[in-house]
């Protein structure tokens, strides 16, 4: 399972509307930048092995400036784990994946 794209037009839907009734996990990034990249596989690898208790979805910062400055994106990569419409954690910077995993453990 692959992380789902997502733009300004969709994002209500696909983000907001879809973690009310599981929590998805949004990857802020840019094509330029690099700590990005390196976080891109395990983000891939999480919304393989957590489908079944997690959604999770990429956005384009540089493409999608309204969600951004609604989220207040300042740096990226920022991961968002969404949850009942509402963003209940942040992390900002890249990090090995057990981080990721123990920082939203509790909300899945």
């Amino acid at each position: 399972m692959a992380a789902n794209v997502v733009t300004d037009s969709t994002f209500e839907a696909q983000v907001l509307e879809a973690s009310k009734t599981k929590p998805v996990l949004v990857d802020f990034w840019a094509t330029w930048c690099g700590p990005c990249k390196m976080l891109s596989p395990l983000v891939e690898q999480l919304a393989g092995e957590k489908a079944e208790q997690l959604n999770v979805a990429k956005i384009d910062v540089d493409e999608n400036q309204q969600v951004s400055s609604q989220f207040g994106i300042m740096s990226i990569p920022t991961l968002i784990l969404f949850k009942d419409g509402k963003p209940v954690k942040q992390l900002v910077g890249y990090m090995p994946k057990e981080r990721i995993l123990s920082q939203i453990e509790q909300y899945l």
